[in-house]
């Protein structure tokens, strides 16, 4: 393995980004551990670890470094790679939490045993030997088989000079472990020779036992906190009915490439991402996009793997498969934001980094101190409050505060259609003070539609029948929009056009059957010298309202007015809503005339509209919001408001559940959905109370009860010894059973995951 020298960073070519499964990773202390080994791999760019994912990121110079190099780098620090590439089960091998189980049964059996074989005076009168020597066979095997870990984890630490979780497991245990055995090999020599010493077999099985049990629950825990990614994941078929030479045969979804044509029958989910190229059915894509209703497929039409075909029988050409499927960017776009690290938890991670070291020096000292002044015999007691420091400071809940709330919360989002790209920006969302949507494509349709028709003298029917042949052979937006409400209402527009005259701008003129048709704005009409007829009102009405306002008029007279808008999309208002409830300013930003803009804003209820902008200019008008001091997030279609989106402090984009654009935002929104927003904010603050409550009572955990441990209730009790109500607790002179403190760290480190879980809850 190539270690990286005291010099300048190399210049990286063909970068290239690898996912580690890390095995043996036990609280935060052994996050810095590993990161260090990765970073001193020449090569090496930047590396993250994450302790509930057991999954570590590094980015890496391919020509400089290889995979090798990364799993040598782990193992020589005294982990595992259990899996390359983020293929694994993210909470590792199921073996391994099925040793967990059996180990901490078996120990916490045989500390129940000796329990209660010292707790019955009758067993030392049958054994023909003392009943220490018993209890020491009984321990033993806890002590070296199940504890086996501990000391294998303390002694790769401090080959590398440093210390973690299993160090303080393995101290302490030992301590009580090696007293009670000395006790029992020396018994009436010695200093024993002066006291009844009592030896702390129970003690030593209880902690690993409780620990043990502790990583057994928290493996467990992870593996819910983990359901969002498992869930997508068993979306995927294994096989597809690949059409090869003319024969349709079943292979697994590995072996399909792309080009191929595939058969899909109703009700089975589709293989890969593809294009239809034969049959028409309706496709359940709420796996991808969260909406229910099914959408029509035909011919030419696009179709994504994982989504369900449920009613007529398809062929589709295979466009995507593997890892450049659709569900597969989402699997990985949450997968990397689980793995990632907020800047929360670099607080943790740094305290964690000299926690454990301090913990041993403080034990020592307390140990110490206690020699020297505690209750007789001191040396028993010296020991006892030493052991609980030891065992009661384990990091563990520090170091999964953060990350567990992290996996939880990005989860959710997917579940709700909202692709977080990093816990960075899941942490930044939530101090968002305005949010800025982009009108067109964004808060309305971004297709123009007939949404007004006002008629004198004709029908509605023969209006669009007479508007749309004449408009058939344009292409401008709001002709297009309405040949295609005639179109959709059925009309026939095959009568010949003679003699059509468009003016840019203003209008079109022709004939049809004989009379002079003409369709166009009001400076059309009047420059034409057209006579109006009383619907110049209805007009500007609809005008004032932001539409698009069509005269059409029939030899000379005006015969109809049609209004053609940027129709708003379903749910605006409630999102819009959503957010002033949670206390955030909304913003419109468009390129539209401030007329148009201010109606739109109007229904929608929002209060400020920045008008007639260039798209060139929308990122200062986002800089300015922000020179004001507010976090401003931007809303806008990903592609054409990409200067926006990047100078926002969150960039959202809002796909349709298969746009390229989820690649390149901070947030996107799969459904095309803008109450997205609102959930993404709603999440990311959820998430941080939740990050902050961890950290808050992982903190309080230790700054409580280490104090306690270390035998600050002596002088308490000293005088007329501990209320027998907290004999079991505090023994006589109120020193913490070091049992209940590997207890209450086991407790400790469950409560987090659980506390984390609590967002998997929430439906919005």
């Amino acid at each position: 393995m190539a270690i990286r020298a005291e010099s300048p960073s190399p210049v990286l070519d063909d970068t290239k980004n690898v996912s580690l499964n890390i095995g043996g990773m036990t609280c935060a202390a052994c996050v810095s551990h590993v990161e260090k080994a990765l970073r001193e791999v020449d090569g090496v760019e930047s590396s993250a670890v994450n302790l509930a994912t057991e999954r570590a990121t590094v980015q890496y110079a391919a020509n400089l470094a290889d995979v090798e190099d990364l799993r040598a780098a782990v193992e020589d620090a005294g982990y595992s790679v259990l899996g390359v590439g983020g293929d694994e089960e993210i909470t590792g091998n199921p073996r391994q939490i099925a040793d967990l189980r059996l180990k901490a049964a078996f120990s916490i059996a045989i500390a129940a045993l000796i329990m209660a074989v010292m707790a019955i005076p009758a067993v030392s009168d049958i054994l023909p030997f003392r009943l220490d020597i018993l209890l020491f066979v009984l321990a033993s095997p806890v002590q070296f088989w199940a504890g086996k870990r501990f000391y294998a984890g303390a002694w790769s630490a401090l080959k590398h000079g440093t210390s973690n979780m299993n160090t303080l497991i393995a101290v302490g245990t030992s301590v009580a472990f090696g007293y009670s055995t000395a006790v029992t090999v020396l018994h009436d020599r010695w200093i024993f020779a002066h006291y009844d010493a009592a030896t702390f077999f129970e003690t030593s099985t209880a902690i690993i036992g409780l620990v043990l049990l502790g990583r057994y629950l928290e493996a467990r825990a992870k593996g819910k906190a983990s359901e969002a990614i498992k869930g997508l994941m068993s979306l995927r078929p294994e096989t597809a009915a690949v059409i090869r030479d003319g024969v349709e045969v079943e292979v697994p979804i590995e072996d399909v490439v792309v080009g191929e044509r595939i058969r899909v029958l109703p009700g089975e989910r589709i293989p890969v991402d593809g294009k239809v190229l034969d049959g028409l059915s309706w496709i359940d894509e709420s796996v991808l996009t969260g909406e229910s209703m099914p959408v029509e497929k035909d011919v030419d039409d696009d179709v994504y793997g994982a989504t369900v075909n449920t009613t007529g029988s398809l062929t589709i050409q295979a466009t995507g498969v593997g890892k450049d499927t659709v569900l597969a960017r989402i699997i990985r776009m949450v997968e990397e934001a689980q793995g990632s690290k907020a800047p929360i938890q670099r607080l943790a991670d740094a305290v964690s980094s000299y926690f454990v070291p301090a913990v041993i020096a403080v034990a020592a000292a307390v140990f110490v101190v206690w020699l020297a002044v505690g209750p007789s015999p001191s040396y028993v007691y010296a020991m006892v409050a030493s052991v609980a420091v030891l065992i009661i400071a384990c990091p563990c809940a520090m170091g999964l505060a953060t990350p567990t709330a992290i996996m939880v919360g990005t989860g959710k989002a997917a579940e709700l259609g909202v692709l977080i790209r990093s816990a960075e920006t899941l942490e930044r969302a939530h101090k968002t003070d305005v949010v800025v949507f982009d009108k067109t494509g964004t808060l309305t349709k971004g297709v123009p539609e007939v949404t007004g028709i006002k008629t004198k003298g004709v029908t509605e029917i023969e209006l669009l029948t007479l508007a749309g042949t004449l408009e058939k052979s344009s292409e401008h937006p709001v002709g297009r929009a309405i040949v295609t409400a005639a179109e959709q209402r059925g009309m026939s527009l095959d009568s010949p056009v003679q003699d059509a005259v468009a003016q840019p701008g203003l209008g079109i003129a022709g004939r049809i059957g004989g009379h002079t048709v003409s369709v166009g704005n009001l400076r059309f009409v009047e420059g034409e010298g057209l006579d109006v007829n009383g619907l110049d009102d209805p007009g500007n009405e609809m005008a004032r309202s932001g539409k698009t306002v069509s005269y059409v008029a029939v030899d000379g007279e005006v015969v109809g007015v049609i209004a053609v808008s940027d129709s708003v999309k379903e749910g605006v208002n409630e999102a819009i809503a959503a957010l002033k409830r949670q206390g955030i300013e909304v913003v419109m930003l468009t390129g539209d005339s401030r007329q148009t803009a201010e109606a739109v804003a109007q229904t929608l209820g929002i209060d400020e509209v920045i008008a007639n902008v260039l798209p060139g200019d929308k990122a200062d008008h986002i800089a300015a919001l922000q020179s004001d001091g507010k976090v401003v997030a931007m809303v806008g279609d990903g592609i054409n408001d990409a200067p926006a989106l990047a100078q926002a402090d969150v960039g959202i984009a809002v796909a349709t559940g298969t746009d390229i654009a989820m690649e390149a935002a901070d947030i996107t929104l799969i459904r095309g959905d803008v109450m997205g927003v609102a959930r993404a904010i709603s999440v990311s603050k959820r998430t941080m109370r939740t990050v902050r409550q961890n950290l808050f009572w992982a903190f309080a955990y230790n700054v409580a009860l280490i104090p306690v441990a270390a035998g600050i209730l002596y002088p308490v009790f000293a005088a007329n010894g501990v209320p027998e109500a907290l004999t079991p607790a505090l023994g006589e002179f109120g020193f913490l059973n070091p049992i209940l403190a590997a207890a209450a760290m086991a407790v400790s480190s469950v409560s987090v995951i659980v506390n984390s879980l609590r967002l998997k809850r929430s439906n919005n």
